[in-house]
């Protein structure tokens, strides 16, 4: 997915800065939703090799890209929404949130947004939403490794923080490691809590 051809059909009807977006950490037990907004530049000589799906690379690919990535970009941005607000809002309307606040905070701004998966975002701007854009989408697949990576040292630092978890393994997903930990210590103050109910006693860790 080196080719940008997507935005390159919007340019063509006249919109010069098209941002991909595209979210990381809606299943996890822990840890923040991250979205990240990005305008790529158009121009064959400013192109970057190897875009995909994040999920789909390694994670010694995905630092390289992202490297690059934001060397080369017009524009990126990347943000957090925090477990506390996942759960006063859940899920869904936490990553609409996200997102809204990625494509907002791109400067120079965007006058097209595409979006991963089925999402509509509360913007201005005028969107299209691309099932499986991260694979498919030169810029959402730009967004979703800028994501990744930044979620990923995050998840890293609070692995620091909070060492009984295995943060820097399972990323705040609920690996069997992860859940016998909730059971054991409780949960710190990164947890989901409407994501455990199953297996959570109303312990918080000490």
């Amino acid at each position: 997915m080196d080719v940008p051809t997507l935005e390159r059909e919007y340019r063509d009807k006249g919109f010069l800065a098209v941002a991909g977006v595209d979210e990381v950490g809606r299943g996890p037990l822990a840890g923040p939703v991250v979205c990240a907004a990005v305008v790529m530049p158009l121009d064959e000589a400013r192109l970057v090799a190897g875009v995909n799906d994040s999920k789909k690379l390694s994670a010694k690919k995905r630092e390289l890209l992202a490297a690059r990535i934001r060397e080369n970009a017009v524009a990126f941005s990347i943000e957090e929404v925090q477990a506390d607000v996942i759960d006063a809002v859940n899920i869904l309307q936490a990553t609409r949130l996200c997102m809204k606040r990625a494509v907002e905070a791109l400067a120079p701004p965007a006058d097209f947004v595409l979006t991963d998966g089925n999402m509509a975002l509360d913007i201005a701007l005028p969107q299209r939403a691309v099932v499986k854009g991260d694979a498919l989408v030169y810029s959402i697949g730009a967004a979703s490794i800028l994501a990744k990576v930044y979620r990923d040292g995050l998840m890293r630092e609070y692995a620091a923080r909070y060492p009984e978890y295995g943060f820097e393994r399972n990323a705040g997903y609920g690996t069997a490691e992860h859940v016998r930990a909730i059971r054991e210590v409780g949960i710190c103050p990164i947890h989901r809590k409407s994501f455990i109910t199953k297996f959570w006693d109303g312990k918080v860790r000490s």
